[in-house]
């Protein structure tokens, strides 16, 4: 069993066997075209993971006001340090997001 624990900005990840869950900050992304070359919509409720595997699903809880959806992993990323997941525009606008807003990840 391994565990990871950064202060500040940073992530939070503790994999027990499973995905165990992230809180850290996410960001908002528009991908116009996948890695699998099919184009995506930026309004869709899709994400960017670094480590999930593409078509999971997972619930991104805005820790701000409570709001969650249910996003798709469709691509790789974010690449940023601290930052656990990508939105696409329609899921960070479903959490009422800004920018750069602290998340819980949790798969579903």
């Amino acid at each position: 069993m391994r565990a990871i624990l950064l202060v500040g900005l940073f992530a939070t990840f503790v994999p027990q066997g499973a995905f165990a869950g992230q809180v850290g900050i996410a960001s908002r992304y528009c991908h116009y075209q996948s890695a699998s070359g099919l184009r995506t919509s930026c309004g869709g409720r899709v994400a960017a993971h670094r480590t999930l595997p593409f078509g999971s699903r997972v619930r991104v809880r805005n820790l701000a006001n409570g709001r969650s959806v249910v996003v798709t992993i469709v691509d790789r990323g974010p690449f940023v340090r601290g930052r656990v997941i990508d939105l696409s525009h329609g899921a960070a606008n479903a959490i009422g997001a800004s920018d750069l807003m602290r998340v819980e990840v949790t798969r579903e």
